[in-house]
């Protein structure tokens, strides 16, 4: 039994109705019409003037019913020039929360295409009355903490991103297309997407799998659909096509819009072409010298086409590029779109007619790439059609336009559920500055929300059908955050020292706002906290009241006549962990300080190491007995008081030495410290010897001297 087929291409220029007869898996292409527009009721695929363009279309109708008969249902495509594209970034922190699933990544990539989405609305002045449908996205890359990653899957970190590109298609352009063919009297058997009915056409669902672009490059602009993973990933539009060659040789040339237009399809068949220019003169031109006229305009359509090409297949180059449409018969367009693609020139190639499977055609019909998107619309509204879809979210009627395999996600772009509905609301985090860095304490993280479709759990991927009802039960909100001191100061702050076997914990000092507060003091938002840490050992001496060992670290040093003295060996000597060192080394966690603590020196000490003596000594032999004398020569003057030979003199004390008993010893200076006398009642003469030579008691003597008197008695008179 043979099922024919009515279908539609309307395009910026010109309609074509399409009969088409299919028998099983066999189509064949019966008749093709092709009317152009009589005004410019037709601008980047979107109908501007229904009345006109409903007309042209009942033109067709009635030529093509004289020959098959009644037509009532029609196929048509929206063109792939209304679809736009956008690209979207989201970056959330993901600190402190559990690793990534995928359902987590499917989330975000949701809010991505609704950034996406709000991009494009914000684009247009009237953003309230636009709405767009979402007919297929890709992910261009994911992001963690900054870097590249091939999948957040199960990843940690502090922020998460991914970027998007996503296509939509705008609803008026559905809407104008189906009041055309209500004017008409026809009613819209399938819809399709013009990119979508060529791929349909040239490219089975086996060959999707390949990563594959499909251009239809038409007069006005060129369609971009590309496939990978067995689906089509991203479509595109570039507004440069075959009129950029039509207007290079009507520049050149001085020709007319038409005649260039006319000279243009020369070259697809002939050496030299005809030219008439603006004044009327007839001049036949070589192929090659009008190529190379127009070459720059050849070179510009390539490079257009490639960058879009690129950009749409995250920055690589497909494995192959099918073209399409009437602007793929551009000399040299192939090379130079190899070269921009960096592609073999086996993988660049114009399809037309004939690369369709199980597809004959009448006589009359030319195998020309022009008809494969009229011909693909027929076959892709039979094979894949286009349907609107109705379901419930949240107790909310939605209809969708559908373009692929349906899921949850597209409901919730339709039903404008926000990606943030998607989780329960963070708690608030606190805002606080440390030594003038500011911190931010995150609150905590929201639970996901619950999604059920018709009362089965599922996720933002779940595919959806006509009539499901789908709910989505909000997730627990975060708490707010909570922090103490301890918790946002380092670690390292909290010091374990030991000082002489005595083990401190030593903690910095801490003021919030000003006020001295504990490690444990809960902050709160716009706080403003001082850490003063421990630093040396100078600083866990005072921290730990161990003052009074500090001054014997300094070098011992005294002051005579305002001129300072220094005497290290009179310095007590620190060690940190058995090694010698200074107060003002760094202290560190596990550190054991001890010390040697020197003896302060005395004040005869001091003036022994000035080559000065307080007391000057000597010792003499008197009557045959050792005898030593002692005098004070100078007095030691500390911080302006007379103190003993014997006295500790303190570390910075400021000295003062006089001299106060220089004379010379002399003899009678030795009975001060002897206890020889003169016998009792002695009565005669005495000889005073010195070193046994006659001398007189002021006689200087000196240390070692052996000094006599010698008695004689007085005899007896009878």
């Amino acid at each position: 039994m043979t099922n024919k087929l009515f279908a539609l291409d309307i395009g910026t220029r010109s309609v074509v109705g399409i009969i088409l007869e299919q028998q099983g898996d066999q189509y064949h292409v019966a008749d093709i019409l092709v009317k152009e527009h009589k005004e410019r009721a037709m601008v980047d695929g979107q109908i501007h003037n229904v009345l006109y363009v409903a007309e042209l279309i009942q033109e067709i109708k009635s030529e093509l019913e004289q020959t098959h008969g009644d037509l009532k249902k029609v196929s048509v495509a929206a063109a792939g020039r209304a679809l736009k594209t956008e690209q979207a970034s989201v970056t959330i922190p993901i600190k402190n929360r559990p690793i990534f699933t995928e359902e987590d990544i499917n989330r975000m990539e949701l809010q991505a295409v609704q950034q996406a989405q709000q991009q494009l609305l914000q684009q247009k002045e009237d953003a309230k009355n636009n709405h767009y449908y979402c007919v297929g996205y890709s992910v261009l890359y994911f992001r963690l903490d900054g870097e590249e990653i091939g999948s957040l899957l199960d990843q940690q970190g502090d922020e998460a991103s991914v970027e998007v590109i996503a296509t939509f298609l705008p609803r008026v352009v559905v809407e104008s297309l189906l009041a055309a063919l209500k004017r008409a009297d026809l009613e819209m058997e399938a819809l399709t997407l013009e990119p979508i009915a060529a791929i349909n056409a040239l490219i089975p669902p086996t060959m999707r799998r390949l990563n594959v672009a499909l251009v239809d490059i038409g007069a006005g602009t060129s369609d971009i659909a590309i496939t990978d993973k067995s689906t089509v990933v991203a479509y595109g539009m570039v507004p440069t096509a075959g009129d950029e060659i039509t207007e290079a040789l009507s520049d050149h040339y001085l020709l007319d819009f038409p005649i260039a237009e006319t000279a243009k399809r020369q070259m697809h068949t002939s050496e030299e072409i005809l030219i008439q220019d603006i004044l009327g003169f007839d001049q036949y031109f070589p192929l090659e010298e009008v190529l190379e006229a127009i070459f720059p305009a050849i070179e510009n359509l390539a490079k257009s086409i490639g960058e879009e090409i690129l950009r749409l297949n995250s920055n690589e180059a497909p494995k192959a590029v099918m073209l399409v449409g009437g602007g793929s018969l551009t000399p040299n367009l192939t090379d130079e779109l190899c070269k921009i693609l960096q592609l073999p020139k086996n993988r660049v190639a114009v399809r037309d007619v004939n690369a369709i499977q199980n597809l004959t055609r009448a006589e009359h019909i030319m195998a020309t790439p022009e008809l494969v998107t009229p011909i693909g619309i027929a076959i892709a509204a039979q094979k894949a059609p286009v349907h609107y879809m109705s379901l419930t979210v949240n107790n909310q009627v939605v209809r969708l336009f559908e373009l692929k395999e349906m899921t949850v996600g597209d409901a919730f772009l339709a039903a404008n559920i926000r990606a943030k509905q998607l989780y329960g609301k963070p708690g608030h985090g606190l805002s606080i500055t440390v030594n003038n860095q500011n911190v931010l304490v995150p609150g905590e993280h929201g639970q996901a929300a619950k999604i059920l479709v018709n009362g089965e759990e599922a996720s933002t991927k779940t595919q959806i059908k006509s009539g499901d009802i789908i709910e989505l039960v909000a997730g627990l909100d975060g708490t707010d955050a909570k922090v103490t001191v301890r918790e946002i100061i380092d670690e390292a702050s909290v010091l374990s020292v030991t000082i002489r076997d005595t083990q401190y914990m030593i903690e910095p000092n801490v003021y919030v706002n000003g006020a001295v507060v504990n490690l444990d003091t809960a902050l709160n938002d716009r706080d403003v906290v001082v850490v003063e840490s421990v630093e040396t050992i100078e600083d866990a001496f005072k921290h730990t009241n161990n003052l009074m060992h500090l001054q014997q670290f300094s070098s011992y040093c005294v002051h005579i006549d305002g001129k300072p003295l220094y005497l290290p060996e009179f310095s007590s000597q620190l060690y940190v962990n058995g090694k010698q060192g200074k107060i003002n080394y760094p202290v560190q966690n596990g550190d054991i300080i001890t010390f040697e603590q020197s003896s302060l020196p005395t004040a005869d000490q001091l003036a022994a190491h000035l080559n000065l003596l307080l007391e000057e000594k000597v010792i003499v032999t008197f009557q045959n007995e050792q005898v030593e004398l002692i005098k004070q020569a100078r007095e030691f003057f500390v911080n302006g008081h007379v103190v003993q030979s014997i006295a500790t003199v303190p570390n910075g004390a400021t000295i003062k030495i006089s001299e106060k008993d220089t004379s010379k010893w002399i003899y009678q200076d030795v009975f001060r410290f002897s206890t020889w006398q003169l016998p009792t009642a002695f009565k005669g003469s005495f000889t005073i010897l010195r070193n046994g030579q006659p001398a007189t008691f002021d006689a200087e003597i000196f240390g070692g001297d052996r000094l006599e008197i010698q008695l004689t008695e007085q005899p007896i008179v009878q």
